[in-house]
């Protein structure tokens, strides 16, 4: 079995963020930041990726490295997305991926994946880890964890992104489910500029990395606390290895939103920017909405990390109609 990724004694650097960029440029695409109407609050809006999430960024990057190094079958664990973009880029660079997730998963995450030609096994959400491991011992396939090194440095293009399209930043809000992606945007941004405050966002109902971040050492939940939200992309019990050692040395904070604001910070995406946010990526611009009166100055960015919930399952609208001449655009 080949783990590509057991914990690097490395971290991600800026100039590994910059190759990972240009690695991935044909793969994905580069978001903008859209301005909601009235406040000091940018979106960026990577539910507008081919998988409807960020996750490409870093799957299509290390696919891509061990498609090049004779790799041929990838496997991975995941809650959704993971899985989505793994398929996407094993699809891309014509090799086969087998993606493990819950049974808890939403049917549209798991039908995507199949859709996108990943072989889906499905087990209980506490089995997810240990039966990745076994297949890929099985099938002497190699495993991509979501806090691998060159996911990481996927990921850490859009913090590059950011750091080019609004550098008098004043913070970033980035969701936390394993930190793959607060890891990589964290050190994108500090690159940029280290005066921007890079916050990491997790719902009330599944805040280990808050939990960690606030005692310093990485602090894991059951999953039957963390299976409490609704916000399935975010109910990874613990930080992985690698994320922590970017976020302890990169970020400056984390806060907690409840189920409500999340909720109320969808439905403000849809009927404002015409963006479908599920309920994983909204939590940062229902971060930006009940703390702003204690973020530093300046522009806010929050990442809106994913779009993958069915037609109004989050706003109770019908089908997107994006709002014409009002949203202020950067890219």
């Amino acid at each position: 079995m080949n783990t590509e990724l057991a914990v690097s004694t490395r971290l991600v650097t800026a100039a590994d963020i910059r190759a990972a960029g240009e690695r991935i440029a044909p793969y994905v695409r580069r978001t903008p930041l859209l301005r909601l109407p009235g406040e000091r609050l940018w979106v960026k809006p990577e539910n507008r990726q081919p998988t409807r999430s960020f996750k490409v960024r870093g799957a299509v990057n290390a696919v891509v490295r061990l498609a090049g190094q004779g790799v041929r079958h990838v496997i991975a664990q995941s809650s959704g997305n993971h899985a989505q973009a793994i398929a996407y880029a094993a699809a891309e660079q014509g090799i086969r991926a087998t993606v493990v997730l819950p049974d808890t998963a939403p049917e549209l995450k798991v039908s995507a994946a199949r859709r996108l030609g990943a072989e889906v096994v499905i087990v209980p959400p506490a089995l997810r880890e240990e039966a990745c491991l076994a297949l890929a011992e099985r099938f002497g396939a190699t495993v991509i964890g979501s806090d691998a090194f060159d996911v990481i440095a996927g990921h850490g293009s859009a913090g590059a992104e950011i750091g080019r399209d609004l550098p008098d930043a004043g913070s970033v809000l980035v969701p936390v489910c394993n930190g793959g992606l607060l890891a990589g945007v964290a050190v994108a941004v500090k690159a940029a500029d280290p005066a921007i405050r890079v916050i990491g966002v997790e719902p009330e109902l599944a805040a280990d990395g808050a939990a960690s971040f606030r005692s310093g050492t990485r602090t894991a939940w059951p999953v039957e606390l963390t299976y409490r939200t609704r916000a399935d992309g975010l109910r990874g019990p613990v930080l992985g290895a690698l994320a922590w050692e970017h976020i302890h040395r990169y970020v400056d904070d984390m806060v907690t939103v409840t189920e409500d604001a999340i909720d109320a910070a969808a439905g403000l995406l849809m009927r404002e920017l015409g963006e479908r946010a599920e309920p994983s990526g909204a939590v940062t611009t229902a971060a930006y909405l009940a703390h702003r009166a204690h973020l530093p100055p300046g522009p806010v960015v929050a990442v809106l990390s994913g779009g993958n919930v069915a037609t109004g399952a989050a706003t109770g609208e019908g089908p997107m109609v994006r709002p014409a001449g009002r949203i202020q655009e950067v890219s």
